[in-house]
C-alpha cells in the first residue's frame, strides 16, 4: 500500500533524528534514490551510506537550507547522480545550524539579531527548496510535498514567537502552493509536531523522562510520551506515498493529543 513508485526524494535535515528516519523510511518503501541533505557534511554522508547499504542509491548534499544558491547547486548534483527529485520533505528547522530551541526571552527581550535563524531556516528554506525542485515536478507531472511545521505555529507558544511565525508562515505557503500544484499532479502538505523525544543517550534519556521537568510537559499531552522520530517518519512516507495521492493542502497535527482543535 504504501509505496514511492520508485520516486527520487530528497529530505532536508536528515542527518539525525527525524529527518534520518524519515530518509530510511522513504527508502524501504521503494524510493528510486534519496538525496540525504544536513548542515554537517559528515552527518549527511553517515545517513547516506546508511541507504546505500540498503541497496537504494543514495547521495549527501550537505547544504544550507536558508541559502538558495546552494539549495540549487545541490538540486543539481542530486539530480545528475540520482535522476529527478519529485518528492521533497522540508524537515531542517528549530534554530538553524548550530542553533538550539531553548525560549528564555520575551519577544520584545530578544536580539533582533537572532531573528533571521528562525525564519532562515523554517521559512525561507522552504520557499528555497520549493523554488528550486517544483519545476521538475511540473515537467514529471507529478510529485510530493510534504514540510514539517509546528504545533507552536498552530496555537502560539510564549517566548517562541519569531520561531512559531515561520512555521505558520510555512504553514500558509503550503496550502497556498498546494492550489498552484495541483494541477500538476503534485500534493503539497504539512506534518504539525509537538515535543519529540530528546536525542541523548538512554540511560540520561530515563533520567529525563523522570524529571519533573519532563513530567510536566507530559502531562499536557493525551498520550503521555514524547513523539519518537518513527512517528514522524511512517506519517510523511504515507503522504509521500501513492496511497495519499488524493491528499493535498492539509496539515496532520502528530502530538499526542497536545491539541485537540
Amino acid at each position: 500500500m504504501i509505496d514511492l513508485g520508485g520516486q527520487v526524494a530528497l529530505v532536508t535535515g536528515a542527518g539525525q533524528n527525524a529527518g534520518r528516519a524519515i530518509a530510511l523510511e522513504l527508502a524501504r518503501h521503494n524510493c528510486g534514490g534519496v538525496a540525504v541533505n544536513d548542515f554537517v557534511a559528515e552527518r549527511a554522508e553517515a545517513v547516506a551510506a546508511e541507504i546505500r547499504a540498503t541497496g537504494v542509491p543514495a547521495v549527501a548534499v550537505p547544504f544550507d537550507v536558508s541559502d538558495l544558491e546552494a539549495v540549487r547547486a545541490a538540486v543539481a548534483k542530486a539530480t545528475a547522480e540520482l535522476g529527478p527529485i519529485t518528492v521533497l520533505v522540508n524537515n531542517a528547522g528549530m534554530a538553524g545550524p548550530g542553533g538550539s530551541l531553548r525560549p528564555t526571552l520575551n519577544f520584545w527581550e530578544e536580539d533582533p539579531e537572532a531573528w533571521p535563524r528562525y525564519l532562515g531556516t523554517n521559512l525561507y528554506g522552504v520557499l528555497n527548496c520549493c523554488h528550486a525542485i517544483i519545476p521538475a515536478m511540473v515537467e514529471a507531472k507529478k510529485g510530493r510535498i510534504v514540510t514539517i511545521v509546528s504545533d507552536s505555529g498552530r496555537t502560539g507558544e510564549p517566548k517562541l514567537a519569531v520561531y512559531a511565525a515561520a512555521k505558520a508562515g510555512a504553514n500558509g505557503f503550503v496550502r497556498s502552493i498546494a492550489k498552484e500544484v495541483g494541477r500538476h499532479g503534485i500534493t503539497c502538505n504539512a506534518v504539525s509536531l509537538s515535543s519529540l523525544m530528546p536525542d541523548m543517550p538512554q540511560e540520561q534519556l530515563e533520567e529525563f523522562e523522570k524529571s519533573d521537568h519532563a513530567k510536566k510537559q507530559l502531562s499536557n499531552y493525551i498520550v503521555r510520551r514524547y513523539g519518537r522520530s518513527q512517528d514522524v517518519a511512517t506519517l510523511v512516507t504515507y503522504l509521500c506515498s501513492n496511497a495519499a495521492s488524493w491528499i493535498t493542502g492539509q496539515t496532520y497535527p502528530l502530538n499526542g493529543g497536545y491539541v485537540t482543535a
